[in-house]
């Protein structure tokens, strides 16, 4: 149990430090609110690179369904379907819980912001321009990128301070040339989680339209972006 265990409190601390990167940013009364993209792209790679430093050797730090799926088409996951499924359930709950967190931290801040779309983008993404094409492209492209750099990082999982700079290098880089599309989801874990979580417990601060309509996008695209770039990597090497 001891993998399922890292992957929930390491996914709940990437989302209650990668969300709360934007609550801090977003929000209405926050005291660092306007501080932009360069403060949220250095925050998400720390948020993913802080959880991986504590928890890469006991689960190879995955936080994330689509990575999961990746490492299990590349050969990785030696517990077969079944530990696949025990990361993705694990991933799902600590990212409910660390959003759930965060709305008790930012709860003032939300209910002084009046704008339900900025208070559902600190929990979920969406698109700049809806485009179902080319959003799902975008989440598509950029967990590929995620996944195949994850792949070929030495080592399993990557067990050296090395591989967690290189870790952080990777979302930093997808989120500068691909956040100003869809706001770089790459990981079911990351938004369909919190954006339940929004779902669930934002109406009591007033807010309530989760955009499940875009939602399937973060989730789908993120998958078959992995399944590729896996296939990739091993017809390469």
């Amino acid at each position: 149990m001891s993998a399922y265990i890292a992957e929930f409190i390491g996914t709940a601390m990437l989302v209650l430090l990668g969300d709360g990167v934007c609550c801090n940013v977003n929000l209405e009364g926050s005291g660092m609110k306007g501080s932009g993209v360069v403060h949220i792209l250095i925050g998400w790679g720390m948020a993913v690179m802080v959880p991986a430093f504590s928890f890469g050797a006991m689960s190879g730090a995955h936080f994330n369904p689509a990575v999961t799926i990746g490492a299990f088409i590349r050969g990785g996951m030696e517990g077969g379907i079944p530990q696949v499924a025990g990361y993705i359930v694990a991933q799902m709950l600590g990212g409910f819980v660390g959003a759930a967190i965060l709305m008790v931290l930012y709860g003032d801040q939300i209910k002084a912001t009046a704008d339900d779309a900025v208070v559902r983008g600190c929990f979920a993404t969406g698109p700049s321009i809806r485009n179902t094409v080319n959003n799902f492209l975008s989440e598509f492209v950029a967990t590929f990128v995620l996944v195949f750099t994850l792949a070929s990082i030495p080592g399993e999982a990557g067990q050296s301070g090395v591989s967690w700079v290189l870790v952080y290098g990777v979302i930093v880089a997808c989120g500068a040339s691909f956040g100003g599309l869809t706001g770089y989801a790459m990981n079911a874990a990351r938004d369909a989680a919190p954006r339940l979580a929004y779902q669930v417990l934002a109406p009591n601060f007033g807010k309530k339209d989760p955009d499940w309509a875009y939602g399937w996008i973060p989730v789908v695209a993120p998958i078959c972006g992995a399944i590729v770039a896996s296939l990739l990597y091993m017809a390469l090497h």
